[in-house]
């Protein structure tokens, strides 16, 4: 039999492709006649387009076409709203909004011709704040609207007034979070051509082969049948390459235009410009307790600034309102969220969808309300955390749940309790302390549609391997690994001899791509069905060949026989060669799918099981605050992953130290800048990503609760990882020199500031 990889470390099955320097980016794609695209953007946050003169970058030698908003695409795009034309017409509404698009013979050529396109504008007064943005005087950013309002939820379940009165303990504060650029290797890009029978073909980096197809179609006006589109390999995407930005539109546009093919790759200053960064949001938090530390009753209002366009922001700001709620007993929640239009560059999608933000404002509180109490913050969380078996105060069924295990786990790593006795934590003028957090996110979410599927192909080939088609895309978290090993080990066949083909909306089945911690849990159990499947056209040809019961047949090895005499058997390729070569005959091909039993939510109440599995996470860290300087250290970090099973331990711990290294660089470094509504830090030299010499050796657990609804018990873990990280760090500023950072990120002069205030004296 062959050694199932199940449950054990392996290497990426794409790994070496990548090493070597073989792996085909959408940036390394080069065609016959290939042209280079440009964009132009508005320097303006707010500003009229009075008129555009193409005709010098049009004369220039070896520009093959110029398009702008009045000539280019005119239907309007976006998620929740359809608002944002592909190329601005009229008004641009922020700074790096896209006005023109050029294709020339040379990259080169392409800049120049960006040069002598003239845009006369009228700058208009721009609106660059939420506050700005709620003033009921303040003009909309998008005409036709009564106000500034983009979206608005508010739910109450419970009586949470009287759960308030009954609180032995009331705590209000105001929390605010900044946007995050997703940090990617790969910035975005495309190539697009015209194929041979007049069908529009994009390569792209990209999360969602089929969404972006969708896009293209309705925004290009072309039936969907007419478009191709290939996932190049992708280097990274956090959220940032759903279908957000307009680079695989306008590479489509220009190579319809021009009959050539287009390759459209954003430098990094344009991939700032282009990217929708994280949901920069202020929470003001009110939590009630009992004596205990149980919590009793919780009142979130939330005001989130989406820019110029809402894009997913909507979708964010829901899962900031009301998904922590579920991870904790308490049935008394209200909630008031506020999304507002802004001329600033988009937010959306980002690692962890909304969850960072409230649960910075969630742990931070429950660590001050801890300390209030006289409590253990640990004991605080364990006493709230839902347990497995319940429906949460939202109505999510909880199948599984490791978070006390994850908070166990780490306080043990970090040494929790007797380091928190100790009272030696002072090195001159710096100073130590510990902090802890919780999360949970979704493993799948039934939100886009009443679909939360995904369907894996396979084909058995003549040598005996398979090749797996399946669009959920892998974008350096390990979906065709996964895949691979779910294949393997149910056909009982060694790793290698499968092989995962990158989603191509021609001849992979439909999906909706990576989102939502969504890939194991659907994707795994839908190759769990393909494989048995296909085992079952292999028993089938087998009873026949060897005259026996399919019941008293073992697929094994790479073969299928005799249980009782497993010297009378078949491999695998004799088998499909067989299974070819007979009258009736077919190669093996199959299809498997699988759709969570989930529900979903009620548009009116919000109410609804919409995922079929919920992970957990928890981390604790140590930090060292120089009290003259105010710098913040983080001398150690330990996360906890509750990922249901582990099918590879080592891309587990890979995702929850890469997401905890992101949480560290939001919390402590990172910060995208704006000055009057314009980037003035849209590169890796001026915004602060945290450099190897920043973070402790990063450490990581697992926790594996084995869900009833995951392949093998798996769900998802590449994004929960990332949410507790900003409150731990917080809360172990606060364990270390007594203040409370409620803005981030912690920034030296906030810590300075924080210390000078607290050394004030008070005064009646």
């Amino acid at each position: 039999m062959s050694a199932s990889t199940l449950g054990t470390s392996v290497p990426q099955v794409n790994a070496r492709s990548k090493v070597m320097g073989r792996a085909q980016y959408a940036g390394d794609i080069k065609l016959p006649g290939m042209l280079h695209g440009k964009v132009l953007r508005s320097p303006y946050p707010h500003a009229r387009i009075v008129h555009i003169d193409v005709t010098q970058a049009l004369a220039l030698p070896g520009v093959k076409a110029v398009v702008t908003g009045a000539d280019g695409p005119q239907v309007l795009w976006g998620v929740h709203h359809k608002e944002r034309l592909t190329l601005a017409r009229d008004v641009v509404r922020f700074a790096g909004e896209e006005v023109a698009a050029v294709a020339a013979t040379s990259e080169d050529l392409a800049r120049d011709a960006l040069d002598l396109i003239h845009v006369e504008y009228e700058e208009l007064p721009a609106i660059l704040t939420p506050e700005e943005a709620l003033d009921p005087q303040a003009p909309p950013v998008h005409p036709g609207r009564a106000d500034n309002i983009s979206h608005e939820i508010r739910f109450e379940r419970g009586d949470v007034d009287a759960a308030f009165a009954q609180a032995h303990l009331v705590h209000e504060a105001t929390y605010t979070t900044h946007s995050q650029y997703p940090g990617y290797m790969e910035p975005m890009a495309s190539v697009a051509t015209v194929d041979a029978d007049g069908r529009l073909q994009v390569w792209t980096s990209t999360q969602s082969a089929f969404l972006v197809r969708a896009r293209l179609a309705a925004v290009l006006e072309l039936p969907v049948s007419r478009v191709r589109v290939i996932q190049a390999t992708t280097g990274g995407g956090f959220g940032g390459k759903i279908i957000e930005d307009a680079n695989s539109l306008i590479a489509g546009l220009l190579a319809l235009r021009t009959g050539r093919p287009v390759r459209l790759v954003n430098n990094r200053l344009e991939d700032f410009l282009a990217c929708a960064t994280s949901v920069p949001e202020g929470i003001t938090l009110k939590l009630g307790m009992d004596r205990e530390g149980r919590i009793v009753a919780k009142d979130v209002r939330i005001v989130a600034d989406c820019g110029a366009y809402s894009g997913l922001s909507a979708e964010v700001m829901h899962v900031s309102a009301m998904r922590s709620d579920n991870m904790h007993r308490n049935g008394n929640v209200r909630s008031h969220a506020t999304l507002v239009y802004t001329h600033t560059p988009p937010h959306g999608a980002f690692r962890g969808f909304g969850g960072a933000q409230m649960l910075f404002a969630l742990n931070s509180h429950i660590d001050a309300m801890a300390r209030k109490l006289d409590l253990d913050p640990l004991d605080v969380h364990r006493l709230n955390a839902i347990e497995r078996g319940e429906t949460s105060v939202h109505g999510w069924k909880i199948g599984s749940t490791g978070l006390v295990e994850c908070l166990a786990q780490c306080a043990d790593a970090i040494g929790w309790s007797a380091r928190r006795s100790r009272n030696d934590a002072v090195h001159g003028a710096k100073r130590r302390g510990l902090g802890l957090a919780a999360a949970m996110h979704v493993s799948g979410n039934r939100t886009i549609g009443d679909w939360d599927g995904s369907t894996v192909m396979l084909k058995i080939d003549e040598d005996g391997r398979v090749v797996l088609h399946c669009s959920e895309a892998d974008m350096g978290q390990g979906a065709m690994t996964m895949l691979s090993q779910v294949v393997a080990h149910e056909l009982d066949i060694p790793l290698a001899h499968v092989h995962v083909v990158a989603p191509d909306t021609d001849s992979s089945p439909w999906c909706i791509g990576s989102l939502a911690s969504r890939v194991t849990i659907v994707a795994g159990n839908a190759a769990i069905v393909a494989s048995r499947a296909a085992r079952g056209k292999l028993l089938d040809q087998a009873s026949a060949m060897l005259q026996t019961p399919t019941a008293g047949l073992q697929c094994a090895g790479g073969t299928v026989h005799v249980r009782a005499a497993p010297q009378r058997g078949l491999t695998l390729a004799e088998l499909a060669r067989a299974h070819i070569w007979r009258h009736g005959g077919e190669g093996i091909q199959v299809t498997g799918t699988w759709d969570a039993r989930t529900e979903m939510f009620d548009k009116q109440t919000l109410m609804g099981n919409i995922a079929p599995a919920y992970s957990f996470a928890a981390q604790a860290v140590e930090v060292e605050v120089d009290i003259e300087t105010g710098q913040v250290a983080l001398i150690d970090s330990f996360v906890s992953d509750d990922c249901g099973k582990a099918l590879n331990p080592q891309a587990v711990h890979g995702q929850s130290n890469g997401a905890a290294a992101q949480a560290i660089g939001w919390t402590l470094y990172e910060r995208l800048q704006l000055e009057d509504g314009r980037i003035v830090n849209g590169n890796f030299a001026d915004y602060t990503m945290p450099s190897p010499d920043a973070l402790p050796m990063l450490r990581s657990g697992i926790v594996e609760s084995n869900d009833p609804h995951g392949p093998y018990g798996a769900k998802g873990a590449s994004e929960t990882a990332i949410l507790p990280g900003a409150a731990a760090i917080a809360n172990a500023v606060f364990d270390a020199v007594g203040i409370r950072i409620t803005d981030l990120p912690i920034t030296p002069e906030k810590v300075l500031a924080a210390l000078r205030r607290r050394a004030e004296p008070r005064h009646a």
